[in-house]
């Protein structure tokens, strides 16, 4: 099976691959994950994005493409297909992805839309508290510390990011509207998109995932 997650901010679409691959031993490829070991293992491409990482500027799509290719053509993925977590964003690289994978013989099977109402992405963002110490994260609303402020595990100082506001991220749901709207056009006329309610639970929301997908969990 081969799948690449999409969704707004904190619709939870990492959450869902995380549980996905651990349930069903499909490998998770995150895009911020393969480009760090690309830098660490200090290969051609590797250094090649480290230069643009260093610079602080976004590594070029096609060396993005050429790390996702690499890591698809090891033994896992060709025995298991794979779950793609952080990468399409644009259409130019839905595109180019569409490209390589086709001249690998790689097709898609499904590109899952996480859909989430603006108002409750605010809400699950504004509620979220990270520990200063282990980094811990709690949610005022779904997951509580059990005292005010203080983690449950390390009884470090809790906080509030401070990107994880209202205003910070009605501007980010906005943005990723406007980019997103034509990459879903895109695989929608592919007939690949399976749309997901995120509005709800992370249990209601993987039920539907894994029935629509006809995923099989291992034993």
């Amino acid at each position: 099976m081969r799948i690449i997650f999409l969704s707004p901010p904190a619709a939870g679409k990492g959450t869902q691959a995380k549980i996905i691959q651990e349930r069903t031993n499909i490998p998770l490829i995150v895009m911020g994950d393969i480009l760090r070991e690309a830098i660490q293992r200090k290969d051609e491409v590797g250094i090649q994005a480290e230069k643009y990482v260093k610079q602080g500027e976004l590594v070029p799509d096609h060396l993005v493409i050429k790390i996702i290719m690499m890591r698809l053509e090891q033994d896992d993925c060709k025995r298991s297909g794979f779950l793609l977590d952080g990468f399409p964003r644009t259409l130019d690289q839905a595109k180019a992805l569409d490209e390589a994978m086709t001249k690998n013989a790689v097709m898609l099977d499904y590109v899952v839309y996480y859909a989430i109402d603006d108002q409750i992405a605010i809400k699950r963002v504004c509620g979220r508290r990270i520990c200063k110490n282990c980094g811990a994260i709690y949610h005022l609303m779904n997951k509580p510390p059990l005292k005010p402020n203080k983690c449950d595990l390390c009884n470090g100082d809790l906080f509030q990011r401070s990107d994880d506001t209202a205003e910070v991220m009605t501007t980010r749901l906005s943005a990723y509207h406007q980019k997103t709207a034509v990459l879903l056009d895109y695989y929608r006329k592919k007939n690949l998109v399976v749309e997901i309610n995120a509005n709800r639970s992370i249990e209601e929301i993987l039920n539907e995932t894994l029935s629509k997908l006809k995923l099989s969990i291992k034993k």
